[in-house]
Protein backbone atom coordinates (compact mmCIF):
# COMPACT_ATOMS: atom_id res chain seq x y z
CA UNK A 1 0.00 0.00 0.00
CA UNK A 2 1.57 3.35 -0.96
CA UNK A 3 -0.74 5.46 1.11
CA UNK A 4 1.11 8.78 2.00
CA UNK A 5 4.23 7.34 0.22
CA UNK A 6 6.03 8.59 -3.43
CA UNK A 7 8.30 7.36 -6.29
CA UNK A 8 11.14 10.00 -6.03
CA UNK A 9 13.26 9.84 -8.93
CA UNK A 10 16.51 11.52 -7.95
CA UNK A 11 19.00 12.03 -10.88
CA UNK A 12 18.68 14.32 -13.83
CA UNK A 13 18.72 13.39 -16.67
CA UNK A 14 17.47 9.27 -15.61
CA UNK A 15 17.69 6.33 -17.34
CA UNK A 16 14.86 5.48 -14.12
CA UNK A 17 11.69 4.19 -14.56
CA UNK A 18 9.03 2.35 -12.71
CA UNK A 19 7.40 -0.78 -14.54
CA UNK A 20 3.24 -0.96 -13.78
CA UNK A 21 1.35 -4.12 -13.76
CA UNK A 22 -2.13 -4.21 -14.95
CA UNK A 23 -3.61 -6.56 -17.40
CA UNK A 24 -6.72 -5.02 -19.18
CA UNK A 25 -8.58 -8.01 -19.75
CA UNK A 26 -9.86 -6.25 -22.91
CA UNK A 27 -9.44 -3.27 -25.25
CA UNK A 28 -9.95 -0.31 -24.22
CA UNK A 29 -13.02 2.17 -25.87
CA UNK A 30 -13.18 4.56 -22.89
CA UNK A 31 -10.30 5.26 -19.70
CA UNK A 32 -9.12 7.74 -16.86
CA UNK A 33 -5.47 8.00 -16.11
CA UNK A 34 -4.65 10.24 -13.02
CA UNK A 35 -1.51 10.92 -11.45
CA UNK A 36 0.34 13.89 -8.99
CA UNK A 37 3.74 14.65 -9.79
CA UNK A 38 6.22 17.13 -8.09
CA UNK A 39 9.12 18.26 -10.09
CA UNK A 40 11.16 21.87 -11.23
CA UNK A 41 11.98 20.82 -14.25
CA UNK A 42 11.85 22.84 -17.21
CA UNK A 43 12.59 20.16 -20.33
CA UNK A 44 9.88 17.58 -21.64
CA UNK A 45 9.56 14.97 -19.32
CA UNK A 46 7.14 11.89 -19.91
CA UNK A 47 4.81 11.36 -16.76
CA UNK A 48 2.95 7.95 -17.59
CA UNK A 49 3.72 5.77 -21.14
CA UNK A 50 1.38 2.95 -22.10
CA UNK A 51 2.75 1.15 -24.91
CA UNK A 52 1.40 -1.91 -27.12
CA UNK A 53 3.69 -3.50 -29.74
CA UNK A 54 1.44 -1.72 -32.58
CA UNK A 55 2.05 1.54 -30.84
CA UNK A 56 4.20 3.17 -28.40
CA UNK A 57 2.45 6.32 -27.70
CA UNK A 58 -1.15 4.17 -27.19
CA UNK A 59 -1.61 6.40 -24.21
CA UNK A 60 0.87 9.49 -23.33
CA UNK A 61 0.45 11.93 -20.61
CA UNK A 62 3.82 13.90 -21.74
CA UNK A 63 5.06 17.70 -20.24
CA UNK A 64 6.50 19.42 -23.04
CA UNK A 65 7.38 22.48 -21.13
CA UNK A 66 6.46 23.92 -18.21
CA UNK A 67 3.29 25.38 -19.43
CA UNK A 68 1.82 22.37 -21.76
CA UNK A 69 0.51 19.11 -21.07
CA UNK A 70 0.09 16.87 -24.16
CA UNK A 71 -2.29 13.79 -23.85
CA UNK A 72 -1.59 10.89 -26.80
CA UNK A 73 -4.45 8.63 -27.78
CA UNK A 74 -2.86 5.46 -30.39
CA UNK A 75 0.03 7.97 -31.45
CA UNK A 76 -2.01 11.26 -32.12
CA UNK A 77 -2.24 14.41 -29.45
CA UNK A 78 -4.34 17.42 -28.20
CA UNK A 79 -2.50 20.18 -26.17
CA UNK A 80 -3.75 21.45 -22.97
CA UNK A 81 -2.25 25.21 -22.32
CA UNK A 82 -1.84 25.45 -18.01
CA UNK A 83 -0.37 28.10 -15.72
CA UNK A 84 3.12 27.68 -15.29
CA UNK A 85 3.19 25.51 -12.14
CA UNK A 86 4.33 27.41 -8.52
CA UNK A 87 6.86 24.98 -7.00
CA UNK A 88 4.04 22.71 -6.05
CA UNK A 89 2.87 19.22 -6.53
CA UNK A 90 0.36 19.24 -9.67
CA UNK A 91 -2.75 16.52 -10.08
CA UNK A 92 -3.74 15.81 -13.75
CA UNK A 93 -6.09 13.27 -14.89
CA UNK A 94 -6.54 12.74 -18.18
CA UNK A 95 -9.81 10.71 -19.80
CA UNK A 96 -10.91 9.53 -23.29
CA UNK A 97 -13.85 7.84 -24.80
CA UNK A 98 -14.25 6.38 -28.43
CA UNK A 99 -17.43 6.80 -29.04
CA UNK A 100 -16.85 10.68 -29.11
CA UNK A 101 -13.62 10.87 -29.13
CA UNK A 102 -13.76 13.38 -26.72
CA UNK A 103 -10.59 14.26 -24.66
CA UNK A 104 -10.91 15.42 -21.03
CA UNK A 105 -8.08 17.20 -19.11
CA UNK A 106 -8.34 18.39 -15.25
CA UNK A 107 -5.38 20.19 -13.40
CA UNK A 108 -5.79 19.66 -9.48
CA UNK A 109 -9.66 19.59 -9.73
CA UNK A 110 -10.20 21.63 -12.65
CA UNK A 111 -11.87 20.86 -16.03
CA UNK A 112 -9.70 22.32 -18.82
CA UNK A 113 -11.80 22.88 -22.08
CA UNK A 114 -12.37 19.57 -24.35
CA UNK A 115 -11.49 18.49 -27.74
CA UNK A 116 -11.34 15.76 -30.12
CA UNK A 117 -8.98 12.67 -30.06
CA UNK A 118 -8.99 9.64 -31.89
CA UNK A 119 -12.74 8.77 -32.56
CA UNK A 120 -13.54 5.46 -33.01
CA UNK A 121 -10.04 4.34 -32.08
CA UNK A 122 -9.75 1.44 -29.84
CA UNK A 123 -6.52 1.25 -27.22
CA UNK A 124 -4.41 -1.85 -27.39
CA UNK A 125 -4.98 -4.80 -23.87
CA UNK A 126 -0.99 -6.04 -24.30
CA UNK A 127 0.63 -3.10 -22.82
CA UNK A 128 3.98 -1.94 -21.15
CA UNK A 129 3.21 0.95 -18.39
CA UNK A 130 6.05 2.58 -17.73
CA UNK A 131 6.16 5.84 -14.80
CA UNK A 132 9.00 8.19 -15.98
CA UNK A 133 10.27 7.32 -19.24
CA UNK A 134 8.77 7.48 -22.72
CA UNK A 135 8.84 4.83 -24.58
CA UNK A 136 9.83 4.25 -28.47
CA UNK A 137 9.44 0.94 -28.61
CA UNK A 138 7.21 -1.55 -26.34
CA UNK A 139 8.86 -1.58 -23.43
CA UNK A 140 12.08 0.67 -23.83
CA UNK A 141 13.46 2.69 -26.88
CA UNK A 142 14.24 5.26 -24.09
CA UNK A 143 15.42 9.11 -24.49
CA UNK A 144 17.02 10.02 -21.71
CA UNK A 145 15.89 14.12 -22.33
CA UNK A 146 12.60 12.91 -21.82
CA UNK A 147 12.75 11.44 -18.79
CA UNK A 148 11.10 12.63 -15.42
CA UNK A 149 12.94 13.73 -12.58
CA UNK A 150 11.29 14.39 -9.07
CA UNK A 151 8.41 13.27 -7.06
CA UNK A 152 5.10 10.83 -8.16
CA UNK A 153 2.45 9.43 -6.51
CA UNK A 154 -1.52 8.80 -6.59
CA UNK A 155 -1.20 6.73 -9.71
CA UNK A 156 -4.25 5.35 -11.36
CA UNK A 157 -5.59 3.88 -14.71
CA UNK A 158 -9.37 3.35 -14.77
CA UNK A 159 -11.44 1.55 -17.99
CA UNK A 160 -13.93 4.17 -17.17
CA UNK A 161 -14.40 8.22 -18.13
CA UNK A 162 -14.98 9.33 -14.30
CA UNK A 163 -17.45 11.44 -13.92
CA UNK A 164 -16.78 15.16 -12.78
CA UNK A 165 -17.73 14.52 -9.29
CA UNK A 166 -14.96 11.39 -9.45
CA UNK A 167 -12.76 13.42 -10.71
CA UNK A 168 -12.72 15.74 -7.97
CA UNK A 169 -12.23 12.95 -5.51
CA UNK A 170 -9.44 11.79 -7.14
CA UNK A 171 -7.71 15.33 -6.66
CA UNK A 172 -8.76 15.40 -3.09
CA UNK A 173 -7.45 11.77 -2.37
CA UNK A 174 -11.12 10.42 -1.55
CA UNK A 175 -12.42 7.15 -2.09
CA UNK A 176 -12.42 6.15 -6.02
CA UNK A 177 -13.96 3.35 -7.87
CA UNK A 178 -12.16 0.15 -8.69
CA UNK A 179 -9.18 0.62 -11.06
CA UNK A 180 -7.02 -1.31 -13.31
CA UNK A 181 -4.13 0.12 -11.15
CA UNK A 182 -4.43 2.24 -8.10
CA UNK A 183 -2.12 3.45 -6.26
CA UNK A 184 -3.27 1.76 -2.75
CA UNK A 185 -2.84 -1.44 -4.40
CA UNK A 186 -0.33 -0.67 -7.22
CA UNK A 187 1.84 -3.77 -8.28
CA UNK A 188 5.21 -2.81 -9.59
CA UNK A 189 8.76 -2.81 -10.13
CA UNK A 190 11.41 -0.52 -9.32
CA UNK A 191 14.14 -0.11 -12.82
CA UNK A 192 17.36 1.97 -11.83
CA UNK A 193 17.71 5.06 -9.47
CA UNK A 194 14.18 5.61 -8.14
CA UNK A 195 12.97 4.60 -4.42
CA UNK A 196 10.08 4.55 -2.81
CA UNK A 197 9.79 7.35 0.29
CA UNK A 198 7.38 8.95 2.47
CA UNK A 199 5.45 12.32 1.01
CA UNK A 200 7.01 14.96 2.71
CA UNK A 201 4.12 17.37 2.34
CA UNK A 202 0.77 17.20 1.39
Amino acid sequence: DLYRKVFVFRNDPSDAYVLLRARPEQPLQNFTVCLRSYTDLARPHSLFSYATKAQDNEILLFKPKPSEYRFYVGGKFVTFRVPEGRGDWEHVCASWESATGMAEFWLNGKPWPRKGLQRGYTVGAEAAILLGQEQDAFGGGFDVYNSFSGELADVHLWDVGLSPDKMRAAYLSLRLPPALLAWRSLSFELKGDVVVKPRLRE
